[in-house]
């Protein structure tokens, strides 16, 4: 039996309506809290505009999963779903804790970054605990499994990507619209791969994460009334990173060695700019980790793009880098 069109239905649009719901709620706790930011060197606003969005993504995926949760509990779920998403819930109960708890993690360390300008060691510090948390929960890439020091190997793989793609999208969110955008449609991508293999409960996950994110869209493009801030940007990172780990690429079912590769098709875009501006930077003698407006979006605003059509044209590069990662993963 196939899965429930609709439950995957229920979870993107749970998503989307969690976020655009809760973020009027949490744009006016900012104002009244101060959490805005302000114009400046490098900004695109010249008035303050309230973090709020890392906020109203996170509420966007919490709120549905604990009404599913519910659900599940009184057997409200579409016919068919229940047993399905018990199964996922049986194997991965753990693995789906850790991330969770890596998200409010990552959306706390970001409010804090947000609030006080944290300095980079605790920052980083704490990025890598939250790694290496959703890591020893089982969420990991596993490489070369015969080899004596696949252990080693795989968390230090692991811990290493999830940092890498956090890095990525953090430096991506300089324009409106573009994080969000990359984020909703990366997870789109890899639910749709796991849609395709019959991973009902990534699948279902992936479309919550990209349906809160699509949320946020029309608070923040093409005119913005919040944005993610560190908050925001952190969690979309970090869940991409999570959901291109989660996926069983390559399977029995599935024997396509290419297919492992899907994920880095999905985050080509964030990661070869963040490739290209440390290079840029390197070259240049200036430390790697400065920001800059060397960025691919700059670049076409230099060029006579609006930053609205920047915006759109690196998405459409995404969204087809996304539709090759489906095809290669399916």
């Amino acid at each position: 039996m196939t899965f429930p069109a609709n439950a995957y239905l229920l979870a993107f649009l749970g998503g989307a309506l969690g976020t655009a719901v809760s973020l009027p709620l949490w744009r006016a706790w900012c104002v009244r809290t101060g959490l805005v930011d302000d114009p400046g060197h490098r900004k695109i606003h010249d008035t303050p505009i309230p973090l709020a969005g890392g906020l109203a993504v996170l509420t966007g995926l919490l709120v549905p999963l604990l009404l599913g949760a519910a659900a599940l509990q009184f057997n409200l779920l579409p016919a068919g779903a229940v047993e399905k998403i018990s199964y996922g819930f049986e194997r991965r109960g753990l693995q789906l804790a850790a991330i969770l708890v890596g998200a409010l993690g990552m959306v706390v360390l970001g409010w804090l970054d947000d609030r006080h300008e944290l300095r980079a060691g605790p920052k980083f510090a704490t990025q890598l605990g939250i790694a290496l948390l959703v890591a020893l929960a089982g969420v990991r890439i596993k490489l070369f499994p015969q080899h004596p020091l696949s252990p080693f190997l795989s968390y230090g793989v692991t811990v290493a990507w999830i940092l890498t793609v956090i890095t990525a999208v953090n430096i991506m969110d300089n324009m409106n619209g573009l994080c969000a955008g990359l984020g909703s449609l990366g997870a789109g991508a890899f639910a749709a791969i796991a849609a395709l293999q019959g991973q009902y409960l990534v699948a279902s996950l992936a479309l919550l994460a990209a349906g809160a994110l699509a949320g946020f869209l029309p608070f923040n493009y093409p005119k913005a009334s919040a944005f993610l801030g560190d908050s925001g940007s952190h969690l979309t990172g970090f869940l991409l990173a999570v959901l291109a780990i989660l996926p069983h690429f390559y399977t029995t079912q599935n024997p396509r060695p290419l297919a492992v590769l899907a994920p880095l098709l999905v985050l080509a875009v964030p990661l070869g700019d963040m490739v290209c501006v440390m290079w840029i930077r390197w070259r240049a003698g200036k430390p790697v980790w400065v920001g800059d407006t060397n960025h691919l979006s700059h670049r076409l605003v230099r060029w006579g793009l609006g930053k609205p059509q920047a915006v759109a044209i690196i998405l459409g590069l995404h969204a087809a880098a996304c539709g090759a990662a489906v095809w290669l993963g399916s």
